[in-house]
């Protein structure tokens, strides 16, 4: 009998500091090993935003070993989904390669900024990520 074969997902966002790594470690803390998780940046930062890392400590979940990194091409070819996060982050698409856009919730728009911004952002991510992680999983 052959194993199933683990999804893999690739989240994007323009720095890789920020929003796809908390989409990445969120994704992992969610789905264990059940999917495979990868992030990158379409123009990646020097370092891991300080308070994305804050707030995922806050529920359990560490990024701070984590690094910016570019979008590999061949992993690109090889994920079964790529998700976008923000409306900067935009991803040239590839043949048989789904590409998800999550217009995430932005709360500086609204004039909330710090740590307040960031939480209101990782819950929005976390729901996004639980729902994916479901969907990959078939159930």
């Amino acid at each position: 009998m052959t194993q199933p074969q683990t999804p893999a997902v690739l989240f994007v966002c323009v720095k890789n500091g920020g929003k796809s790594q908390m989409a990445a470690g969120l994704m992992r803390h969610a789905a264990g090993d059940t999917v495979a998780v990868y992030s990158a940046g379409t123009k990646p930062g020097g370092e891991i935003n300080a308070l994305s890392a804050q707030v995922l400590t806050e529920i359990g979940v560490d990024i701070t070993g984590e690094k910016p990194k570019p979008i590999d091409p061949d992993l690109l070819s090889q994920v079964d989904l790529v998700v976008t996060l923000g409306r900067e982050a935009v991803v040239e698409p590839v043949p048989g390669t789904p590409i998800e856009n999550w217009d995430t919730d932005e709360p500086s728009e609204r004039g909330i900024d710090g740590i307040e911004r960031m939480r209101l952002v990782r819950d929005d991510i976390a729901a996004r990520v639980t729902e994916l992680a479901s969907r990959l999983n078939g159930h």
